[in-house]
């Protein structure tokens, strides 16, 4: 199994960048207290719950506090009611554009996301305008000790549906319903797992031309992610290895 994910690659360069920690705490324990609320405060009952939670686990957020958010979730704590709510658009260049959000106040949260888009060359879509171009998958991180054969074997014989190069780890790709099973079989095989979680996949790319072009797409991007009310922003760009660089510069 092989093939490169160009823009799992530009999310994880751009790591660096990304959100303060506590800001990243503060959408996990969000996401955590809507899987909570919608299917039950069981981790082992609740598959969406036990991902969250394993996220939450991997960016170590204490354990008291994903406990306090699973209990706002199930109404044992008193918490805000969030509601899940996604945008789709396009980015300069006709990149398309995913972002997922909860939320507590749709008005709010609508005025954001477009008032982003607006202002970074950008315009919202109707629903379904884009997403056909993506699929949910499930992603696990593997580190990049553990040898391409033998992580290629493990995620074989567990299901997975592909191994993806991504320079400093090992990226497998499961159906979302494997995603805990595929992450289990490289625990028991020895293997350290770097991160799990669902995402949205593009089943194509559009390449950008310029370093001014990715350059207008990723200030998006980035203004996007930066929202409060946003949980994900999901693209179907890609940028050449020699931009990226540039950019990075």
């Amino acid at each position: 199994m092989s093939g490169h994910s160009k823009w799992a690659t530009i999310k994880h360069k751009k790591g660096a960048q990304d959100k303060a920690r506590g800001k990243l705490f503060a959408k996990l324990i969000r996401q955590i207290e809507v899987a909570a609320r919608e299917g039950g405060g069981d981790v082992n009952a609740n598959a969406t719950l036990r991902t969250m939670f394993q996220k939450a686990r991997d960016a170590s957020v204490p354990i008291d506090t994903i406990n306090r958010a699973i209990k706002r979730g199930t109404g044992e704590l008193e918490g805000v009611r969030y509601e899940a709510v996604t945008y789709e658009g396009y980015a300069p260049g006709g990149v398309a554009i995913i972002v997922e959000c909860l939320t507590d106040n749709r008005n709010r949260t609508s005025a954001d996301v477009r008032s982003a888009f607006s202002k970074n060359g950008g315009s919202i879509a109707e629903p379904g305008a884009v997403s056909w171009q993506f699929s949910r998958k499930g992603i696990v991180n593997v580190v990049r000790t553990c040898k391409e054969d033998d992580v290629t074997m493990v995620a074989l014989s567990a299901g997975a549906e592909d191994v993806v190069d991504q320079g400093e780890h090992w990226e497998v790709v499961t159906l979302p319903s494997d995603l805990g099973t595929v992450r289990g079989a490289f625990e028991d095989a020895g293997m350290e797992c770097i991160s799990s979680e669902l995402v949205l996949q593009a089943s194509n790319s559009v390449p950008v031309e310029s370093e001014l072009e990715a350059r207008k797409v990723l200030k998006l991007i980035d203004a996007l992610d930066d929202l409060d009310d946003v949980q994900n922003v999901y693209s179907n760009v890609e940028v050449p290895d020699s931009i990226l660089e540039l950019i990075e510069d």
